[in-house]
C-alpha cells in the first residue's frame, strides 16, 4: 500500500461553525506533509479526525489501511502523535515516562525502546532526572521519543517545533529529516513557514477548506514568474531594448546597474541572454534570482480567500 493517508470530502461541525470542510487529500508513503493555515483554520481538527480522536461528520478517511471510525484501534497502534504542548509526568523521570507510555502501548523489549530513543535524542545521561527539571527543549525532544515507542508507520506533529531554541528546533528538523529516511509518512501542522519550505515534499495551504496542494516550489511558479537579476558593471537602454525583443522574455526593466528580466523558463534561456549582452558589450557580473518565499504563497492564497468571503 502506497497511501498511508487518504481523505475523501472530511468535513466537520461544531454546531453552525464549519471547522472542516470536503477536504480531500492523499499522502503516499514517505512523504513529509505540510499542513498550513491560520489560527483556527481547522488544522489541529484534521489531526484529530486522522487519529481518531474525533469523528468527521461525514466523509471518509483511512489512515495506514485503516479506515477511521470503524477501525480506530489499529489507527492508534499504527500512528504516533506529538501535539503542541505534549502533557508529560514532571515528578516521574524520563525513563520512566517512557517505560509508563511503551506499557499502554503494549511495546515488546520496551527497555530496548526506551534506551535507543533517550540515547539518539540526546537524552540518556539524564535519564533518571525528573521530567519537572528538564528544559522545554529537553522535554519536546522527550516527547518525540514517546511518540516513538511503539515505532508507528504515520507520524502527526502539531507545531514540533513551537517555542524552542535555534539548536532545539535544528535538531528536531533533522531528526524528521532521519524518520522521512526511514520511510516514515510526517504530517506536520505548523505555523513555521521557514521551516515547512526546508522539510516539506508538498504542503496544502488550508483555512477550513482545501486553498492550494503542491510542493512548494511549484506553488511558488504557478502563483509568480521568475524574475532574473543581471548585475552589470554598466546599464545601457539598447541592452534592455535588445532583451526585450526576444520572444520568450515578459519584461526587462533596467534598476541602477542592473537588469531585471521575467520569464518562465531561466534554465533554458539564461544562456541566450547572456551571450546577447556579451555581443553587445555588457560586462556581466553575476546573475540571481529573485525568489519568493513560501510565506509570500502563503499570504497570497489566504488575503485572496478572505476576499472572496468578504464578497459572498
Amino acid at each position: 500500500m502506497n497511501e498511508m493517508i487518504v481523505t475523501n470530502n472530511i468535513t466537520k461541525k461544531f454546531g453552525d461553525n464549519t471547522a472542516v470542510d470536503r477536504l480531500s487529500i492523499s499522502i503516499p508513503k514517505g512523504e513529509v506533509f505540510g499542513l498550513l493555515g491560520p489560527n483556527g483554520a481547522g488544522k489541529t481538527t484534521t489531526l484529530r479526525i486522522l487519529t481518531s480522536l474525533i469523528a468527521p461528520t461525514s466523509g471518509e478517511a483511512r489512515v495506514a489501511g485503516f479506515q477511521v471510525g470503524k477501525e480506530d484501534y489499529d489507527i492508534r497502534k499504527n500512528v504516533g502523535i506529538l501535539t503542541e504542548s505534549p502533557g508529560m509526568y514532571d515528578r516521574l523521570s524520563a525513563e520512566q515516562n517512557l517505560s509508563f507510555f511503551a506499557a499502554l502501548y503494549e511495546v515488546e523489549n520496551s527497555d530496548y525502546q526506551v534506551k535507543k530513543y533517550l540515547q539518539m535524542l540526546g537524552l540518556w545521561n539524564r535519564r533518571r532526572d525528573e521530567v519537572g527539571t528538564f528544559s522545554k527543549g529537553m522535554k519536546q525532544k522527550l516527547a518525540i521519543a514517546r511518540t516513538l515507542m511503539h515505532e508507528p508507520r504515520v507520524l502527526f506533529f502539531d507545531e514540533p517545533t513551537n517555542g524552542l531554541d535555534p539548536e532545539a528546533s535544528r535538531m528536531v528538523r533533522e531528526f524528521i529529516v532521519d524518520l522521512k529516511e526511514e520511510g516514515r509518512t510526517i504530517l506536520i501542522c505548523t505555523h513555521n513557514l521557514n521551516e515547512a519550505d526546508r522539510l516539506c515534499d508538498r504542503v496544502a495551504v488550508f483555512k477550513s477548506k482545501l486553498l492550494a496542494l503542491d510542493t512548494p516550489a511549484n506553488l511558488r511558479r504557478q502563483l509568480y514568474d521568475r524574475s532574473i537579476v543581471f548585475h552589470l558593471t554598466e546599464v545601457k537602454n539598447t541592452f534592455a531594448e535588445s532583451i526585450q525583443e526576444l520572444g520568450f522574455v515578459q519584461t526587462c526593466q533596467i534598476l541602477d546597474d542592473k537588469l531585471v528580466i521575467t520569464l518562465t523558463d531561466p534554465e533554458s534561456h539564461n544562456p541566450e541572454i547572456v551571450a546577447m549582452l556579451v555581443k553587445q558589450g555588457a560586462e556581466i557580473q553575476f546573475i540571481g534570482e529573485i525568489r519568493h518565499s513560501l510565506e509570500d504563497v502563503y499570504l497570497h492564497l489566504i488575503n485572496n480567500n478572505v476576499k472572496e468571503d468578504i464578497n459572498e
